[in-house]
């Protein structure tokens, strides 16, 4: 009794003159063959010579997914092989290793089923791709899969051809994963039938009509050209990367080729306070540019640690990585959180770890220690204060904390009127250093507390210019008591 096996056949991408002769014989001969579909124009051939074949077609419809349909071809092939102790033969279209995911599945189980498989090449739908389209893949070419395919993926600069496109749904998916990178009127080339006489269609189309240009089945693929325009290029963090190295290398900018850490230390603290202003006022134009320039601040800090060897933007964006990954164990990990403050937890107690693990804990002398020392005055007692309160040395409850503003406030009362200005200073500081306590306490961030107290008084304040305008006043001209009651006009609007 021979070893149950068996081969797969690869059928071309087109008719039959694309079949290989060995392909043919070995379906001539086999006693059983199964074909993946009869969507295939190759099949013809087996149809005029009357050979018998069972089409896995039937298995499409009685299944929801794709995977499942694989999953269920493979197990079929299996049974079928193992039952008979003999050949079974399964022709695929095209190459057998080119987007088939049943032959990879076999591949990956033939073995451990005690099923010898082999694998007989075809010319894949690629081959006339690359002569119809006029395709050197020498310079640069990735096969992606319309299922599985993500902005991530795509490289302008090499050419793309995706496959598996086949309907008008998939082309949508697949049109809205290229707008991630490409311009809407980027012409792409849909290519239906490669290599098949009389059905062959080229159709070149701006990549927005992708998904309204019918057509689209089993024999259906897009070409994305490879391109070096600006357009393209520049919505990619390797031509960002690009660019940078440029401006500090010998042949860029004379300005950016001096700079050091230090010099545009200044830069990095300006454009993130640029950044939170568009923030704050809501301005997505202005988020848009202001982002950019905190990015280029990280490149730049970035390039200029790869010039030394020290590290490259690439590793900053690895350590990222790592850390979100591990500091999110409820998401990426077996853990779970079904709110912010598990989620939050989570965070504390990987960040711990990481530290622990990393050996930055024990090099640290106090609680207080890991806190920036340029960070904004009420941020940096803010956080002193939680630092604090991790182990104990806080209030129970806001009644104490109100009542120690009370007292700072009195004492700063005294120290005015003792006209001891250094004194004043110590005591204003305490006070404030109580009100941020109170603003831990009702789970208020300071910073933004006084942000907000900020654009309220700047926008009552603009209404007191305003009225002072219409009134063909200058501020020379008006007093206090008529500006407060513009001001509380401005209040109750």
């Amino acid at each position: 009794m021979s070893e149950p096996h068996i081969t797969v056949v690869g059928l071309g991408s087109g008719d039959a003159d694309q079949m290989t002769l060995g392909v043919w014989r070995r379906l001539q001969q086999a006693a059983r063959v199964y074909v993946r579909t009869e969507q295939h124009p190759a099949i013809t051939l087996l149809k005029e010579h009357q050979l018998a074949y069972t089409s896995f077609d039937s298995v499409y419809e009685q299944h929801d997914t794709f995977p499942e349909v694989y999953e269920a071809i493979a197990a079929t092939l299996l049974l079928g092989a193992q039952s008979s102790q003999g050949e079974v033969v399964y022709a695929v279209p095209g190459h057998p290793m080119v987007a088939e995911r049943t032959v990879q599945l076999l591949r990956e189980r033939c073995t451990d089923a005690g099923v010898q498989l082999d694998i007989i090449g075809g010319e894949s739908f690629l081959d006339q791709a690359f002569i119809r389209l006029g395709i050197d893949p020498i310079e640069g070419f990735a096969l992606l899969d319309a299922a599985e395919l993500q902005p991530a993926m795509l490289q302008p600069r090499v050419h793309t051809i995706i496959g598996q496109i086949y309907d008008a749904f998939t082309a949508s998916d697949v049109k809205l994963a290229l707008m991630e990178r490409y311009p809407d009127d980027f012409e792409v080339v849909i290519g239906h039938a490669l290599g098949v006489a009389g059905e062959e269609q080229i159709i070149r189309v701006p990549l927005y009509e992708l998904d309204r240009t019918p057509g689209f089945g089993n024999l259906s693929l897009l070409f994305v050209p490879r391109t070096t325009e600006d357009a393209v290029l520049n919505r990619s963090f390797d031509r960002l990367h690009e660019i940078v190295t440029i401006l500090r290398s010998p042949e860029g900018c004379p300005w950016d080729r001096e700079q050091t850490h230090s010099s545009i230390r200044k830069n990095f603290i300006e454009e993130l306070y640029e950044a939170l202003e568009a923030i704050d006022n809501d301005d997505p134009d202005g988020m848009r540019e202001e982002f950019g320039d905190v990015i280029l601040q990280v490149m730049l800090h970035s390039q200029m640690e790869e010039e030394t060897g020290a590290f490259t933007v690439y590793d900053v964006i690895e350590t990222l990585n790592e850390k979100l990954l591990f500091r999110h164990p409820h998401v990426f990990g077996a853990s779970s959180a079904t709110d912010a403050d598990e989620a939050l937890g989570n965070w504390e107690q990987m960040k711990a770890e990481e530290k622990e693990r990393n050996g930055t804990a024990a090099s640290r002398q106090s609680q207080l220690d890991g806190i920036p020392p340029d960070l904004p005055a009420l941020l940096k007692a803010y956080k002193l204060q939680k630092k604090a309160a991790k182990v104990g040395f806080d209030w129970d409850d806001l009644g104490p904390v109100l009542d120690k503003i009370q007292e700072e406030l009195s004492e700063l009362r005294e120290a005015i009127a003792s006209k001891d200005e250094l004194e004043q200073v110590g005591e204003l500081g305490d006070l404030l250093f109580a009100v941020v306590n109170a603003a831990r306490f009702i789970h208020a961030d300071p910073e933004e507390a006084l942000t907000m107290t900020n654009r309220k008084f700047k926008s009552r304040f603009a209404y007191i210019e305003e009225q002072l305008r219409i009134n063909n006043k200058t501020f020379d001209q008006t007093d206090l008591t008529e500006m407060d009651r513009w001001w509380e006009e401005a209040k109750r609007q």
